[in-house]
């Protein structure tokens, strides 16, 4: 019997919008997937050889990249950030929409962009990559939360993050000033697993046609 194909998937938003295009994929996780009381992050599949682990976003890339897991959904920050040689997104899944924006304080925006700046993310590859496009040398300051209070903390004097509705930014004295990448969730997969596993690539073909299907429609 071959080994169970591990499918690696993110929480939060995106799992909630991946769940009914996985299911018409034929990957349907056991009842306890669903059970928010459940502390397990491993669960099996319904009528598969395949099982799930549910895991922090960037996380899913790892485990993916590094074969221990052969396939997952996550969203295209996440396979910009690492930029991991053994991933490969043969799909782009069309759900999971945001962007990864600049924000700053209210009344601060615009003029000219000094030579150096310090900017809180946890995005520290994409924002730097970004502002050294701009001849500016970003500071990151690591973050994996409460950004937007960093401004107004003089931890830094922008922020680079995800924004969907631009409620959050407002909320906390902040305004959005220019967009890094739109970003939407992708299927991932182990470039090795592809080649090797003949399941990896009958899923990216099952998920392909769902997406061509939906697009049509």
């Amino acid at each position: 019997m071959p080994k169970p194909l591990t499918f690696a998937v993110p929480k939060g938003r995106i799992l909630d919008e991946a769940l009914p295009l996985m299911a018409r994929a034929g990957v349907v996780p056991e009842t306890e997937f669903h059970d928010k009381k459940s502390r397990a992050l491993s669960f099996d599949c319904e009528n598969s050889d395949m099982r799930l682990i549910r895991v922090r976003a960037f996380d899913v890339a790892t485990f993916v990249a590094h074969g221990a897991a052969q396939v997952g959904i996550v969203g295209s920050d996440v396979v910009e950030e690492f930029n991991y040689s053994d991933l490969y997104a043969p799909v782009d899944l069309d759900i999971g929409h945001c962007r990864l924006s600049v924000a700053e304080p209210v009344g601060e925006e615009g003029g000219a962009l000094p030579s150096h700046l310090r900017i809180a993310s946890k995005y520290p590859n994409l924002t730097r990559r970004h502002f050294e496009k701009l001849g500016v040398q970003a500071e990151v300051v690591k973050l994996n939360g409460a950004m937007e209070l960093a401004p107004s903390l003089g931890l830094s004097s922008r922020i680079v993050d995800l924004v969907s509705t631009g409620r959050t930014l407002k909320e906390n004295g902040l305004v959005e000033t220019s967009r890094i990448l739109d970003i939407s969730a992708r299927l991932i997969v182990n470039r090795a697993a592809l080649k090797t596993d003949e399941r990896v690539g009958a899923l990216v073909e099952a998920f392909r046609a769902l997406v061509s299907e939906k697009a049509a429609a």
